[in-house]
């Protein structure tokens, strides 16, 4: 259903100075910002979310695909539509610590998220990386997980740029069932 147009912004009393805006609202990012799921130490009993996340079914884990050593999961705090995260199974900080299998899967994984990504989202682009340790970016630096962010070209607007803002049109379980079913098999 489509809101009817108005020609006047909608005023809220509260909101600071009226400037004519209408404010986007993401109070789900509140979440991060506080550091909800955030483990509260290094080890794998800590709280670990990427430790949980097996547990889990794939709707509630948000789990896109699983191997025998590491699945493929959506990033619950998203840099773009379709951000996925391929996570080892074994609770390990730093890529050198993976063994050979884990590797070749984590390898393996990605292709695979990027093949479905290309099917189910028409991807330009990736951006695809593993921040390493808490200096280098990493928000949950205790257990190793690869990004998988899709780009397309002009996907840079004003609202990342100067609102600092990114608009996700898809929900979080609707975007894992479209990978989901646009994943490869082996």
């Amino acid at each position: 259903m489509l809101l009817p147009m108005t020609t006047q912004p909608e005023q809220q009393n509260g909101v600071g100075t009226q400037d004519s805006f209408q404010r986007l609202w993401t109070p789900h990012r509140m979440a991060y910002i506080q550091g909800e799921n955030k483990p509260t130490g290094p080890d794998a009993g800590d709280g670990c979310p990427f430790c949980g996340i097996p547990e889990m079914s794939d709707r509630d884990g948000l789990v896109v695909a699983r191997g025998k050593h590491v699945y493929a999961v959506l990033n619950l705090y998203p840099y773009n539509g379709g951000h996925l995260m391929v996570v080892p199974y074994r609770h390990v900080a730093d890529y050198t610590e993976l063994d050979a299998n884990e590797t070749v899967e984590l390898a393996d994984l990605t292709k695979r998220a990027m093949v479905a990504l290309r099917k189910a989202s028409g991807a330009h682009g990736f951006n695809i990386g593993m921040n390493q340790g808490s200096a280098a970016g990493a928000g949950i630096a205790a257990h190793l997980h690869q990004h998988i962010v899709p780009r397309w070209g002009g996907d840079t607007n004003f609202m990342p740029v100067v609102g600092h803002t990114k608009v996700l049109p898809q929900l979080l379980a609707d975007t894992r069932q479209m990978l989901a079913d646009a994943w490869p098999s082996d």
